[in-house]
């Protein structure tokens, strides 16, 4: 019994010391894990292959969306020429050229725009001469000349129907 012990010793002293998980067993398993997340990831947006509508393309289109698939009418626009001001910059001589768009709360609001139209120029043009180009050129500036355009707008108008003002041109020099 004594000699099966030390021959069972010596086959073990004899035998290479295991290195564990062999390096190719870890690059299969690498390359496969790698193919069945591309796998899944194809298979999902082949699954949900068509991309989410964009809002603004659907109020144009007139594309239902919603639970109760109510159609989304778009609110009615007013174009409004271009606007070329000097800016209150005082060491410099910087302009900006700025064209807009007034998104009308109801239809009938265009006729009071437009039988407005100087009196709305004069209280935009007012407005932009008195911006500097810092403040233009910040995302920030920009939302709020927004909302002081469409609250002037309002302010000229006998009943306010202007919902916000999209620039469709904005050019600092």
């Amino acid at each position: 019994m004594a000699e099966e012990v030390v021959e069972k010793e010596k086959e073990k002293a004899a035998a290479p010391p295991s290195k564990g998980v062999s390096m190719k067993l870890v690059a299969m398993i690498g390359a496969g894990a790698l193919l069945l997340g591309l796998g899944g990831t194809i298979a999902f947006f082949k699954l949900n292959g068509k991309p989410a509508p964009d809002p603004a393309q659907a109020e144009t289109t007139g594309e239902t969306h919603g639970g109760a698939g109510a159609k989304v009418e778009a609110a009615p626009l007013y174009d409004l020429e271009s606007f070329i001001v000097n800016l209150a910059d005082s060491p410099d001589v910087r302009y900006l050229k700025l064209t807009v768009k007034l998104e009308l709360e109801r239809p009938d609001a265009s006729g009071d725009v437009a039988a407005r139209l100087p009196q709305v120029r004069d209280a935009v043009l007012i407005l932009l001469s008195s911006k500097d180009s810092v403040g233009l050129r910040s995302t920030q500036g920009k939302f709020q000349l927004r909302d002081e355009l469409t609250q002037r707008v309002n302010n000229v108008l006998p009943h306010a129907g202007v919902k916000t003002v999209y620039f469709t041109e904005f050019v600092v020099q």
